[in-house]
């Protein structure tokens, strides 16, 4: 059911950037792919029973349609603190940028993603924020901050810093 869930969610934001793309960007501008690598500091804070936290790895991978406008993907894995370890999260995000300088953007994410660790298997809505500097043309370092679920009895949020190449 999940897997159906995130793969709706997943296509539904395909389209919107399609649809995004065909009517909001100059017709000369090309769809720019990219893949970034990120150190995974993560928090899982079930409620009453204490804090448990690690560093994972994620990868993540997206297409910006324009300056403003991206879908991306994450996956990350890694990390245990005491009975808790993170098997897995993927997840599905709408990216909103905004430039503030040719090298430099500030950018929103939304969307949807599934976590997977020991204590419980859920998936939900996700939002976060972060920011990205251009080393060279292609290669860029950034930081973001993401809320990945945020459930009645627990959150579980993550804090990334990493690379970006994009072809």
């Amino acid at each position: 059911m999940k897997t159906i869930t995130i793969s709706t969610v997943s296509a539904a934001l395909l389209l919107a950037g399609a649809t995004a793309h065909a009517q909001g960007s100059p017709m000369n501008y090309q769809p720019s792919p990219y893949i970034g690598g990120d150190v995974l500091f993560w928090e899982l804070d079930p409620e009453g029973r204490g804090n448990f936290d690690s560093t994972g790895l994620r990868l993540r991978a997206g297409v910006a349609f324009n300056d403003y406008f991206a879908l991306e993907g994450h996956l990350g894995t890694g990390g245990s603190d005491g009975n808790v370890e993170l098997d897995y999260l993927a997840g599905a995000y709408a990216k909103g940028i905004l430039p503030i300088a040719p090298e430099f953007r500030l950018y929103g994410l939304a969307g949807f993603t599934e976590v997977d660790a020991d204590v419980d298997d859920e998936s939900g809505f996700s939002y976060g924020a972060g920011a990205e500097f251009d080393v060279t043309h292609n290669l860029a370092v950034g930081a973001d901050y993401m809320r990945y679920l945020d459930e009645s009895n627990y959150t579980f949020d993550a804090a990334s810093v990493g690379v970006t190449f994009r072809f």
